[in-house]
C-alpha cells in the first residue's frame, strides 16, 4: 500500500508539470503566462504545440477547444511524438503531413468519426456507459469527469452543466475535450489511444516504442483558434486542486470568481475545470 500511495505522488507530480506547452511551438502560437492556453493568432498554419514533458504512460494529455475560426477547413490535430521538441531545428508548419514524414511520430485528425487500428479477428470492445465514473483504457483509470466538455461560464451553466456530463458535444465543437495517451503492451510496445469527450476512441495507432520518451502533439489547426491543458488528477489533489475546491464552495457561481482578490492564474485555474 505504502509502494501504491508513493506511486500516486509520483503520477500526480508527473501530470502537473507535463499538464502545460512547451516553450517550443509554432510560429504562429501565442501561450498565455501560464503556458496552458495556446492561441494561434495568424493564418491557418504554423500551429504546432508540444506537451512541456514526456507523457508517462497512461497519463492523458488533456485539451478542451476554446475558440474556433470560421472560414478554415480542417480541424484540431493531436497525437505523439518521440522527438523531443528542444531538439527540433525548426517546428514543422503542419503535424500532418510534416511532422509526420520526420518518423516516430502518429498524428491524426479529430473528425466527428474517428480512425481505429482493429487486427485480424479481432471484435470492437464493448464500451462503458458514459455515466461511469471512470474510463477503463487497458490498465488505465481515469476520472471521467474531467474528460467531458462542459458548458460555458454563464448565467445558465449551473443548469446545462448537468445535461454536458450526460449528452457528448460534437468532437470539433467548442468546449469539447479531447485526450491523447499511450497504454503498454505484453510485447513491449504501445497502444496510442486518443479519447473524445470520455469516450475512448479505440487503439488509433499500435507498436510505438517505449524505449524513447514520448511528447503529446497538438495542432491548432484551421477552424481551432485556441485550446487550452486541462489537467487530470490521478493520485492525491495538489494544493492548487484544494485551494479550487475551497473557492468554489464558497461563492454562489463560477462568474463570481472575476470579483475575488486573488492572482489571475489562479482565477483562471478556478474558472477552467
Amino acid at each position: 500500500q505504502g509502494q501504491l500511495k508513493i506511486a500516486s505522488v509520483v503520477m500526480a507530480a508527473r501530470c502537473r508539470l507535463a499538464a502545460r506547452f512547451h516553450h517550443v511551438h509554432g510560429a504562429n502560437i501565442r501561450l498565455d503566462a501560464s503556458r496552458t492556453q495556446a492561441t494561434r493568432v495568424e493564418s491557418f498554419a504554423n500551429g504546432l504545440c508540444f506537451s512541456q514533458e514526456p507523457l508517462a504512460p497512461g497519463q492523458i494529455f488533456l485539451v478542451e477547444i476554446e475558440e474556433k475560426e470560421l472560414g478554415w477547413c480542417g480541424h484540431l490535430r493531436v497525437g505523439l511524438t518521440a522527438h523531443d521538441p528542444q531538439s527540433l531545428e525548426v517546428v514543422p508548419e503542419y503535424s500532418l503531413p510534416d511532422l509526420v514524414n520526420m518518423g516516430d511520430t502518429w498524428v491524426f485528425a479529430i473528425t466527428r468519426n474517428h480512425n481505429r487500428v482493429v487486427v485480424d479477428g479481432e471484435e470492437a470492445q464493448a464500451r462503458g456507459p458514459p455515466w461511469e465514473p471512470f474510463l477503463l483504457i487497458e490498465r488505465v483509470r481515469i476520472p471521467r469527469d474531467t474528460l467531458v466538455g462542459r458548458s460555458r461560464p454563464g448565467r445558465y451553466s449551473h443548469i446545462l452543466d448537468d445535461l454536458y456530463k450526460m449528452n457528448v458535444l460534437p468532437a470539433t465543437a467548442r468546449r469539447s475535450r479531447i485526450g491523447v495517451l499511450y497504454a503498454p503492451q505484453p510485447d513491449g510496445t504501445a497502444d496510442m489511444h486518443i479519447v473524445i469527450n470520455g469516450e475512448d476512441m479505440g487503439p488509433s495507432a499500435r507498436h510505438l516504442p517505449m524505449t524513447r520518451p514520448l511528447y503529446a502533439v497538438v495542432d491548432v489547426f484551421a477552424s481551432t483558434k485556441s485550446v487550452r491543458v486541462i489537467p487530470v488528477e490521478y493520485g492525491f489533489p495538489s494544493l492548487q486542486t484544494l485551494c479550487r475546491v475551497v473557492i468554489q464552495k464558497h461563492i454562489v457561481h463560477r462568474l463570481a470568481i472575476d470579483g475575488l482578490d486573488l492572482p489571475p492564474l489562479l482565477k483562471s485555474f478556478c474558472q477552467h475545470e
